[in-house]
């Protein structure tokens, strides 16, 4: 395959990286808002349309299998299309994060129980904000910019460690509304699980353009799930 062709296809893969990261920045954002809101309809939207954002991690990871295959790519070629295949695998599990907040505000809907939206809409924020350039940084190999994002994860756990303990004092305030207070607890797990994997991201950036894959986040939080 001339060299003009296999960046073609590359660059081709790059966009559908874009397309799914966008996916996966708006699943979230509607998810949010349905949680602010309640709106339990709009919840159940995200839960039904995750399987657009599964299908084309497939569909990308068929690409880049195939191209891998027939192509035999070496050296920044062949980390390039690893990492691409991290990085969608990254993306699809944030995809389930959006998904799994939807689900758990159906599962809340009668309850009136007080909801920390403060600390919730920041570390939506900050999530969505960090996947957005961590994207970006991808794409254009940028690692310096990739080793800066990860920083930035310090205050969604701090936002994760306030939202738990206002979690825990209404579970000791109000014992009968400790499964709703269990679910307000995953919600900001799913959310801090987002900015984890932001991270990894990152990760991935670096390796592509040094070939070292290393650890940017100090924390010692390993996936749990």
């Amino acid at each position: 395959m001339p060299r003009e062709t296999l960046d073609h296809q590359i660059h081709q893969l790059q966009d559908e990286i874009l397309l799914i990261g966008s996916m996966v920045e708006q699943a979230m954002i509607d998810s949010i808002d349905a949680l602010r809101r309640r709106d339990i309809n709009d919840s159940k939207k995200v839960y039904h349309t995750d399987y657009l954002i599964n299908e084309k991690r497939f569909a990308i990871e068929n690409g880049i299998l195939i191209l891998i295959a027939t192509q035999q790519p070496i050296a920044h070629d062949l980390r390039l299309l690893t990492a691409m295949l991290e990085v969608t695998t990254e993306l699809e599990r944030m995809g389930d994060y959006a998904k799994g907040i939807a689900k758990i505000n159906i599962k809340l809907a009668g309850s009136d129980i007080n909801l920390p939206m403060v600390e919730i809409d920041r570390m939506a924020e900050l999530g969505i904000s960090m996947l957005h350039r961590s994207l970006t940084a991808f794409i254009d190999e940028n690692p310096n910019q990739a080793s800066l994002i990860p920083l930035e994860d310090d205050e969604v756990d701090s936002l994760y460690v306030q939202i738990y303990n206002k979690v825990v004092k209404d579970m000791i305030a109000n014992p009968q509304e400790i499964d709703s207070s269990n679910l307000i607890l995953w919600i900001a797990h799913n959310l801090e699980r987002m900015a984890d994997r932001v991270t990894n991201i990152c990760e991935r950036t670096v390796f592509i353009a040094t070939g070292e894959l290393l650890e940017l986040d100090s924390t010692d939080d390993e996936d749990s799930e």
